[in-house]
This record gives structure tokens, sequence and C-alpha cells, in this order.
């Protein structure tokens, strides 16, 4: 059947109307210039026909969450949204011009990519989890690249918040990227879902193909559904691929889900483990802080009110909206609140006295916890974390323009890192029990550093902080 032509383009003031850009069952989406400030926009329309008041409040919906989700630097900003003047609602978003669904059918990505990639996304759909929001829809085709080649993800046509899963009526279907138990209808969407969706999206662009679509052979609806939900994940077939990745994407993609990643920010660590196996510079992670999350308070009832997101990174992000509270940088290891849904209700009214001193309480525990914690951990340790091996033995010398740690072996096993954190600087990891810092312009400041062992995407305990002064006379 022959795809149908787009709607006209309405009438938008402000906007002048350069050509479409895609259909879809409910909207199209059309290329605009804003007129002032000049730029182009993408503008997705609803269909004339499809404008009833269920579909209207999904619409709706999907505006309010883009809107206060797109702060992220790796989800799609929506400038505004709107009714046209013949009745459709229509929203106005950045202008993309490429998606990974053109990419990986065109050529597939290199693994260094791919890996950036997901930590990139993941940490939005993480950032989503954590203020009670699933996206539902997380496939190739929903993430775009920015002209400067940043992954955003788009399309929360159909999310929902988890306290509102089993309610919903208004769940929409991409097979080839779906979990078993939402295809069968045990489920309407979860975390867990998300970590499936995820590791097939990560799939599906190292193979050139969905995860169970098997080249040469039938791969309608039913086939593909009966593979999800019983047949063993097919090899990759890139010999550049490393069996630890592909034991990553097996373990997301697992019937069971339980068996999964326990959340995005899980599936993160093992992906930036593989990035350190494969001596790759760690992409960093970008998460909403602490301090946004306790400004987020708003109205119970409203599970899909979002106050504000910042980027927590190891370097400046490209697309970061405001710059981040000082002291306030999340630690990338730490586990997030528990989704709104989940948690009691909160006392909505307080003095002000009372307010600001637990701002000033929480600020201070934040500080207190970056200036001890690694950047790859965490400073509350779960009792796997106290489990990996420690480093106790940290000692230092100074040479000539550098200073150089080292310590002894605590018994680490195959596969696992040291993460070692200059005091002030970015993490790294390595395989070496040596550790070298460049002195340089400021040669006469004490260098300090703290080690931890990092195991399959966890850090444990970091070592006591040694100091080293530098050699006399270093420049």
């Amino acid at each position: 059947m022959a795809a149908r032509l787009p709607s006209p383009p309405p009438a938008l003031p402000g906007f002048s109307y350069l050509r479409p850009l895609g259909s879809g069952g409910f909207a199209d989406v059309f290329l605009y210039e804003q007129n002032l400030p000049r730029r182009q926009v993408a503008v997705k329309v609803l269909l004339a026909e499809m404008v009833t008041d269920p579909v209207r409040r999904l619409f709706q919906a999907e505006a309010n969450l883009m809107a206060q989700l797109s702060s992220h630097p790796s989800v799609l900003t929506v400038y505004q949204a709107g009714v046209s003047a013949d009745g459709r609602p229509y929203l106005v978003m950045e202008y993309c011009s490429d998606s990974l669904d053109a990419r990986y059918r065109s050529g597939r990505l290199p693994v260094s990519e791919l890996l950036r990639i997901g930590v990139t996304i993941a940490s939005a759909v993480e950032t989503a989890h954590r203020q009670g929001v699933l996206h539902r829809d997380i496939k190739p085709s929903n993430i775009l690249m920015t002209a400067y080649g940043h992954p955003v993800l788009a399309d929360f046509g159909i999310a929902a918040t988890l306290g509102e899963v089993e309610e919903s009526d208004q769940v929409g279907l991409s097979i080839p990227w779906s979990a078993p138990e939402i295809l069968l209808d045990e489920s309407a969407g979860s975390v867990a879902a998300e970590v499936w969706a995820l590791g097939a999206t990560l799939y599906t662009l190292l193979a050139g193909r969905s995860p169970f679509e098997l080249p040469g052979d039938v791969n309608a609806p039913a086939q593909l559904i009966a593979r999800i939900g019983k047949s063993a994940l097919p090899a990759v077939g890139r010999p550049d691929v490393p069996a630890r990745l592909e034991l990553v994407l097996e373990r997301a993609m697992s019937k069971r889900p339980e068996r999964r990643q326990g959340s995005a920010l899980e599936l993160i660590r093992e992906l930036q483990a593989v990035e350190a196996e494969l001596g790759l510079a760690q992409t960093p992670v970008e998460l909403a802080t602490a301090e946004w999350e306790a400004q987020a308070v708003g109205d119970a009832a409203d599970q899909t009110r979002i106050t504000g997101l910042v980027t927590v990174d190891a370097q400046p992000a490209r697309r970061q909206r405001r710059p981040a509270a000082a002291g306030a940088r999340a630690r990338p290891g730490a586990t997030g609140p528990a989704p709104r849904a989940n948690r009691p209700g909160r006392t909505r009214r307080r003095t002000g006295g009372a307010l600001l001193a637990c701002g000033l309480l929480l600020v201070g525990v934040a500080v207190g916890a970056l200036l001890v914690g690694p950047i790859l951990g965490s400073s509350s340790t779960t009792p796997a974390e106290r489990a990996l091996p420690r480093v106790s033995d940290v000692s230092g010398r100074a040479e000539s323009g550098t200073v150089v740690f080292s310590w002894t072996d605590p018994g680490i096993a195959a596969g696992d890192n040291y993460v070692v954190t200059p005091h002030g600087g970015a993490s790294s990891m390595q395989r070496e029990t040596e550790f070298t810092v460049q002195t340089g312009a400021d040669g006469d400041a004490p260098v300090c550093i703290t080690v931890s062992v990092n195991r399959d995407g966890r850090t444990g305990v970091a070592s006591t902080e040694k100091c080293v002064d530098p050699a006399p006379g270093t420049p």
C-alpha cells in the first residue's frame, strides 16, 4: 500500500513553511523557518481526522513531557506548542536532519561511537526514570543527531508515568524493539522494558538489523514476536565487537526482566567498562542533580511535573541549558531517588527558616561527598561495592616535573580496572598499579589522588586520599 501524502501545512504566525519532513499514523512533521529568532525548526502537526479528545490529551502530554525534560542535553528541545487556526495542535521542536534509523540502514556504526551514543541516550532515559517518566518507544528512529553530532532522544508521544502505566490505554508498539512482556501484554511498561529497548536499539546499530530479524527469512510481525519471546539472541556477527559488549547486550535483552540490568544507570556502567577495556575515553554521564530533585516537589498527583534538570559531566556539555549550582554536581555512581510514584507523599508546606536550613544542610552534604568520593563511585556504597577489593597502600614520590603514585594489587580479577581520581580532576581507568601526574605550572600545590576498583560497572570504596608535594625546583 502506498504511503499517504502529507496533510496541508498549517499557517503559523511567526513561521514560514519550507517542506515536509515525514508522516506518521497520527501526525505530520514539517520544516519551518522561525522568523524571530531566525532558525529552522521541526513542527509536528496532528492530522485533522485524528483530533479527538483522547488524542489531544496524549499530544498535550507529549508537549509537556518533552518541554520539561528537554533541559537535559540529550533530549530533543521543544520550543513551543499551540493550536493552528484550523484547529490542529502542533509542537515546535529543534530541527535535527539525521536519525540513527537512517544511519544504521546505510552502514553500521563503529563500536566507539555506539558506546558513546549508548551512554548518552541511557543518561536521558535514566533521568526520565528518576522523574517518574517512561519513554515507552525507544528505538533507532527516535534517536536524532544534531548538526553537531550530539544524539538526542525524541518522541515521548506514548510516554507514561511510572505510577500510571497500568491505567494507560494509549500504548504503541514498535515490535522489533519491544520487550517480550510488552508483546505478551504482561506489562504496559517498566524500567526493565526500557532497558530491553535500549539493548535492542544498540544491537540494531551494531548489527545493521533489529535483534531478531533474520536476513533471507520471513520477518513479519508474527515471526518477530515469536522469536523475541522464545529464540536465543543471535550473535551480532562483527569481528570488531568485543565479547564483553555482546554479553552486556545479551543481559539487557534477557527474556526474564529480573535478569536484566536493574536500571539504565547500571547499563551505562557496563558500557563504560567496555570503553575502559578498549582503552577509549570514558563517555561522561549526564544526570539530574539532587538539588534539582529536591525542587521537584510540586503536586503529588501530577506525576509528570518536572521542575528542572542540569547536565552533570566531567566535561562541559554542548547543549547545557544552565550552569550547575556550585557544589551541586551529581556523582554518576550515585543511585537516584525512587520513582516518584513509589515514594511516600511529602509535606508541601514548611516554614521558610526550616526549608532554608534543610537546603543548606543538603548542599553541605553534597559538597562533602564530592570532596571524598571519586567521580565514578558513590559515597553511599552498597554491600556489593564494599565487597570489591580496596586499595589501601597508595604511595607517591616527587620527580622533576611529575609525581608518581603506586600501590599494591589488592587482588583484582580479570576484567577489573583501577579508577584513579586526582583531586579536582577527572577520573580515569587503568590496569596498571602506577599513575603519573604532570605537575606543570601549579608545581607548588600538593598533588592528591584516590584509587578504587571497578568491576562490571560498579566502583568500590576508594582508598584514603594520598597527597605528595612536588619536587623542589619543579617549573
